[in-house]
Formats: structure tokens, sequence, C-alpha cells
């Protein structure tokens, strides 16, 4: 149940459990499931002339000829958007105690498994965390998620034309076997995820440069101009020891703890099973403005559930301290008794206001059998959201119509003269209902019967050459009946699925359920060896060039666009979007016409997402005053011992 946070060591458990609140560094797509820079609505509405923007703006240096002169800037923090709420010489983060006690353990859990300790391998299922057993050169904060502030790296010297960087490492820094962190590492590191990391990685950073200059300086050179892709990368770079990788293959399954960087090292582990991360006291970077107040557990110790109906009884008998709960019955109807009533266990609920997690069902559009739109639309039709959320969902979801949902991206009524400017070269290749309304399902009457919905899918299937046929729908030219197959994992909340699958048998479709345990499904998904995947779309507070691997064509071999929807149109809008991720009076319509086509094109049926986040947790644990502004901060929390000597005697540690 750990969020996939790609962030250090630190941020671990930040969002343990928690769905639809996140903290995401820069995407260097160094594995399949890395998440993305998110960006506040306030922050992208900053005024272009702030203090931060005037001093990004300020000349440092000048280099070269006086008519092809550089300006060149040395910086210790820099934003991708807006001011940097901290500024270089800050003493702790505003959501820490920064006296907070060491000590104690906290327990978590995961549903799934998993066979290796390599977070970038090709093939297993790894272990969900250990990736961020590596500290990146900078860092984000849980209430700054898009400015970056000093870690393994010091400073970075970059110039306008946005094409170079040299970083500063920090002579003090330390790998985890107390080896120091240099350029050469960095170089090393890049190079490694060149020659053996996921594909998509590498045709992200085609082009880029990464040279030790000497022991603690380095360059990147990037191909183009382009402010945010220099920035993210440099800015969220994780750094991997060459003494221990060059010995390793990068892209194959680890059995043993890798050497990190980070605060915490595997300690304990058994496959499959279960892992430890114990503090390291002697972790170079405690005493930095960035951690201090944080990383408070002497151990986070992660359990692995195969379902999560067990997790749930597991967290209530005290085998583990934290649980996020995604499905609200549960939390309406089981989160209760004598453990809740003595406050034992503490309940908390949290409106969710930014931009959040929203959960699809995706087409493999590589499908014969879904590669005609009405087909597409017809089965999203079929999906009765509004019965679904009321018999088992209490209510408490709201339907996505946008892959920018909750935020100022998200396409609304029709186009505006700039969206248009935009979208109009592309008519002859995007769908006509992009140039009409924005997207949208008509609701059902949430009784269950969804008829209005049923009859408009048969029409879309029968202008689509589907006919029925002794009660099954078969397609009039190759007499082939409509079936396919729905994947998801193993122990997940699939209620939704049976239903679905009959309302779908009224049209005459067959729909067949695969539970697949984590390696199974992370493998066929790789593969692309699915009809229709159960799938999470990472919360997008603004677009950025992190679009190109979620929907360009280039990667069309990743397993992030889980549908493989890519065009002309898609490609060139996100060109667009690349090239002014810090101009908001285009970032808008651009990212209001993109959602159009991607929404109209029926490439995912809209599921979900929690209208609040739930989550509960044995009362053991010290807060600090302020909650950040994208996370419950779990990681400056610390455990408190008088308030564990109240628990019950297996609540203690």
């Amino acid at each position: 149940m750990i969020s996939r946070v790609k962030q250090p060591i630190k941020t671990l458990f930040i969002l343990s459990c928690l769905s639809g609140i996140v903290i995401c560094c820069a995407p260097a797509f160094a594995d399949e499931e890395q998440q993305i820079v998110h960006q506040t609505q306030t922050e992208i509405e900053a005024d272009t002339n702030s203090p931060a923007q005037l001093l990004e703006d300020q000349q440092i240096d000048l280099v070269g000829p006086s008519q092809h002169y550089e300006k060149i800037y040395h910086k210790t923090v820099f934003s991708l958007s807006g001011q940097p709420k901290y500024p270089e010489h800050f003493k702790h983060l505003d959501y820490v105690n920064p006296n907070a006690p060491k000590g104690g353990v906290i327990k978590l859990a995961e549903v799934g498994s998993f066979d290796n300790l390599n977070r970038f391998a090709s093939r297993g299922a790894p272990e969900r965390n250990s990736g961020l057993l590596y500290d990146t050169l900078f860092t984000n904060t849980a209430d700054d998620i898009t400015s970056f502030y000093p870690l393994i790296a010091t400073s970075i010297t970059y110039s306008d034309s946005y094409r170079w960087a040299e970083v500063i490492i920090n002579p003090k820094a330390r790998f985890q076997d107390d080896q120091p962190i240099t350029a050469h590492d960095v170089e090393f590191t890049f190079d490694k995820f060149m020659t053996e990391g996921v594909p998509q990685y590498r045709v992200y950073n085609k082009g880029i440069t990464v040279k030790a200059i000497d022991d603690y300086r380095v360059r990147v050179d990037i191909p183009a101009s382009d402010r945010e892709k220099l920035f993210s990368f440099v800015g969220s770079m994780r750094v991997i020891p060459r003494h221990f990788w060059q010995n390793h293959d990068l892209s194959e399954p680890l059995s043993i703890p890798p050497v990190g960087s980070g605060s915490y090292y595997i300690s304990e582990y058994k496959l499959g099973q279960y892992v430890v991360y114990r503090r390291n006291p002697n972790y170079w970077a405690r005493d930095l403005p960035i951690n201090k107040g944080l990383d408070n557990f002497d151990e986070k110790r992660i359990d692995y559930y195969m379902d999560n109906n067990v997790s749930l009884e597991a967290f209530k008998a005290g085998e583990y301290d934290l649980r996020a709960e995604d499905q609200p019955k549960n939390w309406f109807t089981q989160y209760q008794g004598k453990y809740f009533d003595s406050k034992h266990i503490i309940k908390q609920e949290q409106p969710i206001q930014t931009a959040t997690d929203t959960k699809w069902l995706a087409f493999n559009l590589q499908k014969d059998l879904f590669k005609d739109i009405k087909v597409r639309e017809a089965i999203t039709l079929a999906f009765d959201f509004e019965w679904l959320n009321h018999a088992f969902y209490y209510d408490s979801y709201k339907r996505p119509y946008s892959f920018f949902e909750n935020t100022i991206y998200a396409a609304k009524g029709k186009p505006t003269e700039q969206e248009l400017k935009w979208l109009n070269p592309y008519k002859h290749i995007i769908p006509e209902a992009v140039f009409k309304n924005a997207y949208s399902i008509p609701k059902s009457d949430g009784k269950g019967f969804n008829r209005d919905n049923l009859l408009k899918a048969a029409e879309l299937l029968k202008q689509a050459g589907w006919a029925i046929k002794n009660g099954n729908l078969i397609n009039t030219k190759t007499q082939q009946p409509f079936e396919f197959e729905l994947i998801s994992y193993l122990g997940s909340d699939i209620k939704y699925a049976i239903p679905f699958q009959q309302n779908l048998a009224r049209l005459g479709i067959t729909m067949k359920i695969t539970l697949l345990d984590s390696a199974q499904q992370l493998r066929r998904v790789r593969e692309r060896d699915y009809d229709m995947v159960a799938r999470d779309y990472y919360a997008v507070n603004y677009p950025s060039s992190s679009l190109l691997v979620l929907w360009g064509s280039e990667y069309l071999n990743s397993s992030w666009n889980a549908s493989g929807l890519h065009n002309q149109a898609i490609d060139a809008i996100i060109a667009e979007i690349t090239k002014n991720v810090d101009n908001q009076d285009e970032l808008v319509p651009l990212g209001r016409a993109l959602d159009r086509i991607l929404t109209q094109e029926y490439p995912m049926i809209p599921m979900w997402y929690n209208s609040k986040t739930y989550y509960a947790y044995w009362n053991k644990f010290g807060q600090p005053a302020i909650q950040p502004t994208y996370a419950i901060g779990i990681d400056s929390w610390w455990y408190d011992a008088d308030k564990a000597a109240s628990l019950p005697k297996n609540q203690e540690h």
C-alpha cells in the first residue's frame, strides 16, 4: 500500500496507503512506475513578475562574443515554475518538528508480492519501494513540488540557452557503505540507465550527455534548448554507486540488497513476504535543512499481503500501523469496533482539492476489436458509474472526465479560439467531437438498469458493423463473436467488474475477467498482452514534457501508455507544451486542447476517483502542527512511547 513516490528514501512513507494526494519528482523515467512532477494551481497562477521570476532572469555572468553571449546563472535552489517556497538558507521545512525524537518502528503494508530488490529490473516483480534507496541530486518537498533543493548536489550553474548545466557535488556525500559519492558515479548512473534501463528512459533522454569534469563537478548537455527538461533531469536524477552496480546488470532482478545513498537501508527481508528498512545512523545528509525533522523511525517494516481484505483485517488486529482505504464501503462499514471506539485507532478524512490519481479501464488499441471509436464509446456507455457509486461506494467517488482532473487544464465547454488554433490543423485526423462540448458521459438513473446508455451503445455497435445473432454480438463481416479479456491484480477491488460484465452481456458481448499476481500482471502489461487492463492514471498538476512518455508516439513500447493511443495531433501539441511550460497564457489552451483529443478518442473508460482521502493509524505517533499540502507527512511523524504504552499489549514495541 505504499504509494509510488519517486523521492529519496526519506519520503518512502510520506504517502503510505494514500490515494489522491501525491508528491513527485520530475520525470526521469528510470522505472515503469515512476511518477510525474505535479504543480499546484496557486503556483501556476503566480504573477510572472514575481520575485522568483525576477531572480531567475537576473544576469549573473556573460560568456561569449557580445552578439552571441549567454547569461550564466548560479543557483542552489531553483524552480520549474513560480517562486521556491524556501530561501537558500532556510533552517528546516515548515511541516516538521526539527527536534522530533528518533526511534521506534512503523509497520506498513503492500498488497501483492515481490521477487527481487531491484526496482529498475526489466523483469520480475521488484520490491515496490527499493528504488527509493537512492538519493537524488536535488529534491522536492511535500509543500513545494515544483522546486528543487540541494541534496547530493550543492548548486547548479546553467545558461539562458538551457542546453547545459554544471552541478557541484557535496564532498561530504556518501553512499551507505561510506564510499564517497562523486561526479563519476553520476556519469556512471546515466550511462547505466541508458544501456540497461527501461526503453522509455533511453528514448526520453536520447541525445543527453553526462560527463564528470572532475571528482565533484559534472556537466549535463541536452540536444535542444528546453528549460523544463534540463531542470527536471538534473533535479530528479538518482545516483547509484558505480562500485556496486558495475558488477550487476541493472535490468536483471537482484536477490540481495543493493548499496544505496538514502537515509534508510534494507536490513532484513524475505522475498515475497516482507522487507525492513532501517535508518542509517551515519547518514551523511541527516542534518541538511531539507532533512531536519524527517526520517524519525528507526525501522520501517513493510509486510506483503496477497489479498486486500486480509490486509484490512491484519491492520485492525494490529499487525501494521497505518492504512489508507480506497474502498469507501470498507471505510463506512469495516473501520469500527472497540479499538476505534477507544481511539486506539484514529480515523482521518481529508477532502481532495488538488490533482489526484484517477482509475480507468484502458483499451488496448493495438487490438483490432477496439480500433473503431464507436466500439470504444459503446463499451464506455455500458459502465454504469452512478449505480456502482451508490451501491458499492457510498456515493464517495467522483467520475473523471479529464486527464487533468481537478486542474485549470481540464477542457470545459466548447473550445476557445486559442484552443482552436492548436486543433484546427488536425481536423482531418481527430474526432469531430473534439470541436464540440467537452467530453462527458450521460449519467444513468443509478437504479442498475442503465437502459438509455445501453440503447445508445447498441446503436453505436450496429453502426460499427456488429449485430446480435442467437444472443451474441457478431461481426457482420468476419462472423466472429465480440469477446475480450479484462486483466487486473489479484486481490484488487473488482466489485465493479461483475456488473460491468453483466451490462456487456446485455449487448451480446462476452468479457472474461482474469486476476493475476504482480509478476504476471507486470509482464503482460509490458508485453501488451491484454485486451483491457485496470489502470491508475497518476495525477498531472500541469502539462509538461512528461506527457511525451504518457502519450507520445515514440514511447509506445512503454507501459505508461496503457491504451497505445497516439497520433500526429497529440505529438504536435505535446511538442508545443514542452516549449511553453513557463508560459501560462499558452499552456492553458494547449492543455485543454490536448485534453479534448485524449478524452474524445475514448482510449480508456473513466471509472472514478476518491472525493476524500481516507486513512487510519494506530495511535502511537507524534505529529507536527502543520501538515504539508501534498501529503499527510508521515515522514515527519515520530514514535511516541507514551502513546504506545497505552495501547493493547500487541501494539507495544
